[in-house]
């Protein structure tokens, strides 16, 4: 009996021990309820800023537009080639294109079609909409943005038009100029010279101008060159847009591209000056029997084939160069607010390059025998 009293005594405790450690931490778990003191999803429910003005920019008609506030594929069919491989970029460029346009009180379905879709697709900056906007206000902008050509260059640079007259002004008086300088008597007399100069100046200016791409994607059939070149850019050393990127093989394809362009440019119109030319000569012979040993015939197919190679080399990698990197990379960046001074600048730069290009010309077609020196008596 001793022994199983003294047992008890010595278990009791024990016992109470234990007892008083667990009421001892029952209250500590107790007495932080989480999910009652804290209220998470009340504490955290920030709500979002929502914009009122994007479903006003966004076209009433057409179908796709049920989509337009969960995914940005571009209302309407035809669209979900192109809206696929811009998924990252898409949503960004277009609620900010859809947001200027809505502040300016323009709808999307105002826009030209190939404009719209680029919205759609996210590919068109805020800016680039309200550069459009802005020029439709003038009447000579606003029928040129008519052409999807003059369209996707002037949304690239608002100063494109004032480059083109300057360079088909200067680009005669240059030609001219640069010919007295050499002291030479050219194949090509003054008056064919201005009506090449004008033609092969324009396209100089157009055809390698950096642009805002809103062109329509190939059909599905088309080969693998075409779609090649249907994707290099129009200049090789233009800034790419956000949600676009060239490589440097598509790069080189621009050059390639625009060069038989301008061969071809460069040759017609040499076919149609020196025709002209050809055709005044005769005219003044038939009345001054005198000036048979003085002008000379042109010689026409080597003439225009001279100097359809000669812009296809010479002046578009000049006028790429001039158009790509000195203006867009360099100019621009540094005087973008300052438009006056950009636009002086660029008609030095450009009357430089006009004049250096009409004496690399009296060279080479010196060099390749289709103009003759003059003989000093």
């Amino acid at each position: 009996m001793p022994s199983s009293a003294s047992a008890s005594v010595h278990s009791s405790p024990l016992h109470l021990h234990l007892r008083l450690q667990l009421s001892h931490q029952a209250p500590r778990l107790a007495a932080l309820p989480f999910s009652r003191a804290l209220p998470l999803p009340l504490r955290l429910r920030i709500p979002r800023p929502l914009l009122p003005t994007f479903p006003l920019a966004l076209s009433h008609g057409g179908g796709g537009d049920n989509d337009d506030g969960d995914n940005n594929k571009g209302g309407g069919g035809g669209g979900d080639g192109e809206g696929n491989g811009n998924d990252g970029d898409a949503p960004d460029g277009r609620s900010e294109a859809l947001f200027v346009l809505a502040q300016m009180g323009r709808k999307l379905e105002s826009l030209p079609s190939d404009l719209a879709a680029a919205v759609e697709s996210g590919l068109i900056t805020g800016e680039i909409v309200r550069r459009f906007v802005e020029m439709e206000g003038s009447a000579l902008l606003r029928w040129l943005l008519q052409f999807r050509g003059f369209r996707e260059r002037l949304l690239a640079d608002d100063l494109f038009l004032a480059k083109l007259a300057m360079e088909c002004g200067v680009g005669v008086i240059a030609k001219i100029l640069s010919s007295l300088f050499m002291k030479c008597n050219t194949v090509v007399p003054a008056d064919s010279t201005q009506v090449m100069a004008i033609v092969a100046d324009f396209m100089l200016v157009y055809l390698p101008a950096p642009t805002v791409s809103l062109q329509s994607p190939l059909a599905k059939n088309a080969g693998h060159i075409a779609n090649f070149f249907h994707n290099c850019p129009d200049n090789a050393f233009q800034i790419a847009l956000a949600g676009r990127s060239y490589s440097l093989l598509q790069r080189l394809g621009a050059i390639l591209r625009n060069g038989a362009k301008l061969f071809t440019v460069g040759t017609s119109a040499s076919l149609i000056g020196t025709g002209v030319t050809n055709a005044l000569i005769k005219a003044r012979k038939a009345v001054d029997k005198g000036l048979d040993d003085e002008v000379e015939d042109i010689p026409v197919l080597s003439t225009s084939v001279a100097y359809g190679v000669y812009m296809a080399v010479s002046s578009n990698l000049r006028y790429q160069i001039l158009a790509g990197v000195i203006e867009q990379r360099m100019l621009d960046p540094l005087l973008h607010n300052h438009k006056l001074l950009l636009s002086a600048l660029c008609f030095a730069v450009r009357t430089g390059n006009t004049f250096l290009g009409s004496l690399l010309w009296v060279d080479y077609a010196r060099w390749v025998g289709v103009q003759k020196v003059q003989e000093e008596a």
